[in-house]
């Protein structure tokens, strides 16, 4: 059998290599992207419209078809059942006999642009990409959820401290947050952010790129592509903004919140990381660099921040006086993406450009192992609260889950 846009044909190879017949005889839409024969020598193919059919032996009619979410790029036979890939990221399980689908596994199909762990829970953890916010299993890798808003790009998300909602910024400039379980939308901040009227410095994303939620659940800090960095108070009916305050002058990129929720850390593209003040709303202390700073956190014990950007480097800053303590060489090409300290503070991790995942060291500042996998630039990367795990994304949709040893 030969494979052709719209069908397929078959052709005698004993003897004369003479043309049989063509089927079937209605063409399947966007063509057939991939076939394999069954065991009975039927043969299974995928479209360019996801729609998979079994065609019979004898004359490449229809037997069967099923139409599954996305472009159909692998099919396989294997006994009694079908495996079948599609463009979208998702595996199915189709039956021989009843040829009902089943998804078996699934992952994003975009650049992934953050993830995020419940407060005080390893056994989940939440992504976000381009059109949805996904829920996971983080022991069997199992979807658990997923929260989908067509034709926007959701940037950045995070769950609130008392682990009743996830909040999420949007590339329309707004904050949504969703029911962990359910995933319903509980609220809407509108406007949070601008998309429109501001200079874009670097980076490709719009919208809201940050946020944190105080761990009092009381207020919630946001970031955005128009450089304003905002507090809103988060009531049962009601979320109004306190303040908005404009020392930046590019996307805000990173928000790290201190324990008291009385002080936060902003990391920007215009080469700085403001320390605010957020019971005045005024700018604490401030920190420069030759950078575009995509990442900021505070050491366990608050004593110190750590920062990294797009020149490689990873640098410790006193977190009183907020001067350079040391740096490091964080990457030999590409810029850095993102940084998360152990619970312990142990050891911190960092990725990026050259996707390659680093576990530090933190007082020594060496590299006690790398990760290899991502084929994508690592996006965010986060060790999970009991520090037994580390979560990377990356731009090419892949989700890797690490043991730390």
């Amino acid at each position: 059998y030969q494979r052709r846009v719209h069908g397929m044909l078959c052709v005698q190879l004993q003897g004369a290599k003479l043309f049989k017949f063509a089927g079937p005889a209605k063409r399947l839409a966007q063509g057939i992207l991939c076939t394999c024969m069954t065991d009975n020598g039927d043969v299974l193919v995928g479209s360019g419209s996801g729609e998979v059919a079994l065609l019979q032996k004898g004359d490449l009619k229809k037997i069967k078809t099923v139409n599954l979410q996305g472009m159909i790029t692998s099919v396989a036979a294997h006994g009694d059942h079908y495996f079948v890939g599609t463009s979208k990221a998702n595996v199915y399980y189709l039956n021989a006999k009843t040829f009902k689908e089943e998804l078996r596994q699934t992952c994003h199909y975009e650049r992934i642009n953050d993830v995020a762990f419940p407060i005080g829970y390893s056994e989940l953890f939440a992504t976000c990409s381009n059109h949805d916010i996904r829920i996971w299993n983080a022991r069997t890798s199992q979807e658990l959820l997923r929260i989908q808003v067509q034709n926007l790009e959701c940037n950045c998300v995070c769950f609130a401290p008392d682990g009743r909602s996830i909040v999420s910024g949007w590339s329309d400039g707004k904050i949504r947050a969703f029911g962990p379980q359910t995933g319903k939308l509980l609220y809407v901040v509108n406007d949070a952010h601008k998309t429109q009227g501001m200079k874009r410095v670097s980076g490709n994303l719009s919208g809201v790129t940050a946020l944190a939620v105080s761990h009092d659940n009381s207020r919630l800090v946001s970031g955005g592509a128009d450089s304003q960095v905002r507090v809103w108070k988060l009531g049962r009916e009601s979320h109004t903004m306190e303040a908005s305050m404009k020392e930046h002058k590019a996307t805000v990129n990173d928000i790290s919140l201190r324990q008291g929720d009385q002080q936060c850390v902003t990391a920007s593209d215009d080469g700085s990381c403001i320390v605010w003040d957020l019971g005045r709303f005024m700018r604490s202390n401030i920190m420069y660099a030759q950078t575009y700073f995509r990442a900021v956190a505070y050491f366990a014990d608050e004593s110190q921040i750590l920062t990294t950007g797009s020149d490689r480097k990873i640098t410790y800053w006193d977190s009183y006086e907020c001067s350079a303590i040391r740096e490091l060489e964080g990457a030999k090409a590409g810029e850095i993406n993102t940084l998360s300290i152990s619970p312990t503070g142990e050891t911190f991790v960092s990725g990026g450009v050259d996707k390659i995942l680093k576990l530090w060291d933190y007082d020594e500042g060496a590299v006690h192992a790398i990760g290899l996998g991502h084929s994508g630039n690592i996006t965010k990367a986060r060790f999970a609260p009991d520090g037994a795990t580390i979560v990377s994304v990356g731009d090419e949709g892949g989700i890797f889950i690490w043991k730390v040893s």
